[in-house]
Parts: structure tokens; sequence; C-alpha cells
């Protein structure tokens, strides 16, 4: 009977030398065999640098990974152990920003330069004025309205207005009613809104006749008005 007592006293000793002296498990507390390593952890007793782990230490970060020793401490934070402390890597520098050129400007619409210009319109005196006379009649007014309304579209530099007779009367009479009848194209024109200063008059009395001043229809082709208007336009 005694004999039995002691052999079960001595199964319980071996039995709790089995616990004590257990390997380094990843369960439970560091065991006898591992110890605190330089690396801040408790690693194995054979000298295999393992961690020792226990998921269900609260002596480690968050998830539980690795028994922290005597020199551990924030910069010796292992992977696997205390990821939260590992320093991480820089992020990776942005992407250089993408440049996109601007869009070429349209090319520009050609304009038409101004071109100069310069327009002669004879008129018969006989229908501008009665014989003898410097006195523009109806007809003659509604022709230079149409002129004022053309020279509108000008950029006007000069109108030329010059007069001319038939060869009935003397060289000083003729020179005299020629200027007279240029006159007063000019102040009509005027009154239309042409700028004085850009309308010059000119008398040449008989001196260029186109026809022949001994037949009728002769003399009333050198009876006559010739107006030149000189300016610039866009060409259209």
């Amino acid at each position: 009977m005694k004999n039995s007592v002691k052999l079960g006293a001595l199964s319980a000793t071996v039995l709790l030398a089995a616990c004590a002296t257990g390997g380094t498990g990843t369960v439970g507390a560091p065991t006898p065999q591992a110890r605190a390593g330089q690396s801040g952890y408790w690693v194995g007793g054979q000298g295999d640098n393992i961690v020792v782990t226990d998921p269900y230490s609260d002596n480690c970060n968050p998830s539980g990974l690795g028994w922290r020793g005597s020199f551990w401490d924030p910069t010796n934070a292992q992977p696997g152990c205390d990821e939260d402390l590992i320093p991480k890597p820089p992020p990776p520098p942005p992407a250089p920003a993408v440049i996109v050129p601007p869009a070429p400007a349209p090319a520009p619409v050609p304009v038409a330069p101004p071109k100069v210009v310069s327009e002669k319109v004879t008129y018969a005196a006989d229908a501008f004025f009665d014989f003898d006379k410097a006195t523009l009649k109806p007809e003659g007014k509604a022709k230079l309205d149409e002129l004022a309304s053309k020279i509108k579209d000008f950029t006007l530099e000069v109108v030329i207005a010059v007069g001319h007779t038939d060869s009935v009367g003397s060289d000083a009479y003729n020179q005299k009613l020629s200027l007279r009848r240029a006159e007063s194209v000019k102040a009509y024109l005027v009154s239309k809104g042409i700028e004085a200063n850009r309308v010059y008059t000119e008398g040449k009395g008989k001196k260029q006749p186109l026809a022949d001043n001994k037949t009728a229809d002769g003399r009333a082709k050198n009876r006559r008005v010739e107006i030149e208007v000189v300016g610039t336009r866009t060409v259209k």
C-alpha cells in the first residue's frame, strides 16, 4: 500500500516537471528554455532566434503577437510583432503632372486689304443746268444724291469736280461759267455731308472738248461736268 502511494507521488512530480520544462510553443507564457533576446522579444531556448508568440497575450500589440522582453523598446519592433510601431516606408512620390499643351490658336481669318479706288463719272451739263446758267436743276440734284450715297462707302480722300463748256462765247466767259458750275456741284455735295475740304473744283472752259464744236451734237457733248472720286474701300 505504501509503495502505491510513493509511485503516484513520483508520477505527479514527473508530470509537473514536464509542464515546467515544456518547449517554445505558441500558447501560454514563455518557458524557462525561452529567453529575452537582444531583439527585445523572448526567443527559443536553442538560440534559433524564433520569436515566442502568444495570440492571447496582452503584452503585445493589438494583434497579440510576440512576448516583449526586458530589452524591448519601440525602436526594435519586428515584423509579426508590433507592426504598428515599425516605421513605414515613405509613400512613393506623386506621379508627375501631365502638362497638356494649350490648343493652338485658330488661324486668323484673312482680312482683305483696303484697295485704293478712283472712279470718274461724267454728267451732261444740260442735265444739270439750264443754258448759260450755273444753278442746279432737280434732275442734276437727283444724280448728285446718288453719287453722295456711293461716296459714303469710301474712306474718302478727295472729290474733284471739273466744269467744261462748248466753244460758244469767249474763253474768259466760258472759263468763269465752267468754274461756277463746278462750285455749284461742290456746294450740293457738301450739303449732303461730304467734307468741304475734300472737294476740289476746277473750270476748264472750252479747252478740252470731247467732240467737234462745229455741230450741235458735238457742242452738247462738250458741255459737261466731270466728277472724280478717290478713296479706299475693302475689296469684296
